[in-house]
């Protein structure tokens, strides 16, 4: 056994190092999943916006049977578009803008939402790659060490 004491604090060493840069691998592979998970909350933002557009255009275009099928069943009971039947389109307008007004909302409370999930996986990311850095320079001090304690 004695002939690995001198050579003990250089294996030491040698292993101190290669966990210093599996440490700095490890914090790189890290940082890489969450900026893609960053990335992928982003394009979910834009699918957001773009599901929007189709659900308040598909809204219209129901709104706009739905107005049509309204006027000709005031016109087919044989009143005149006055009246009453013009305050149940009116009504139905204005219910209409307070529906697509809330599909707004509900669509920029997802984005912020989504937005909130990019930086907060961008922030794990930098935490992961700083903690392996503090690793990393960790296990060079230990290397530093066995190397010192060889000479000292």
């Amino acid at each position: 056994m004695s002939f690995i004491a001198p050579v003990a604090p250089y294996i030491a060493a040698a292993t101190q190092v290669a966990a210093a840069r599996q440490a700095s691998a490890v914090g790189r592979y890290n940082k890489a999943i969450q900026n893609r998970n960053a990335q992928v909350a982003e394009q979910e933002i834009e699918l957001i916006e773009q599901q929007k557009e189709f659900d308040i255009a598909k809204f219209d275009k129901q709104f706009a049977q739905l107005q049509g099928s309204t006027k000709t069943n005031v016109l087919f009971s044989g009143a005149e578009l006055s009246g009453s039947g013009l305050r149940i389109l009116r009504a139905n307008a204005e219910q209409a803008e307070v529906d697509k007004d809330i599909m707004n909302y509900n669509a920029e409370i997802n984005k912020s939402q989504k937005l909130e999930e990019a930086n907060f996986s961008r922030m794990q990311g930098t935490l992961a790659r700083q903690q392996a850095r503090a690793a990393e320079i960790g296990y060079y001090a230990q290397a530093g060490t066995s190397l010192l304690k060889a000479f000292g």
